[in-house]
């Protein structure tokens, strides 16, 4: 397993207990916006980054957080995050 798939596995379970679309979260690619495709609200959108700082042992700023919007932005942000580490 890369470490790209390693981390969308991860990512995937933190998101997995606020989604509210069963089945775009099924079919989850890189483009599967958050709010509009799995229907996640923003209050649990600032969950999900809470939760994906203490996985990664990583701090988001808000500039970050308003880019992660979809798995692919979400992804670079966590890249980028534990690059600078």
């Amino acid at each position: 397993m890369s470490n790209n798939e390693a981390m969308l596995a991860d990512l995937k379970s933190i998101i997995k207990p606020y989604i509210q679309n069963e089945e775009a979260f099924a079919k989850l690619t890189e483009e599967t916006d958050f709010i509009n495709d799995l229907k996640i609200n923003s209050a649990n959108l600032v969950d999900i980054v809470l939760d994906v700082e203490d996985k990664f042992d990583i701090e988001i700023d808000n500039d970050s957080m308003d880019k992660m919007l979809n798995v692919k932005a979400a992804l670079e942000v966590i890249q980028e995050k534990l690059a600078v580490k």
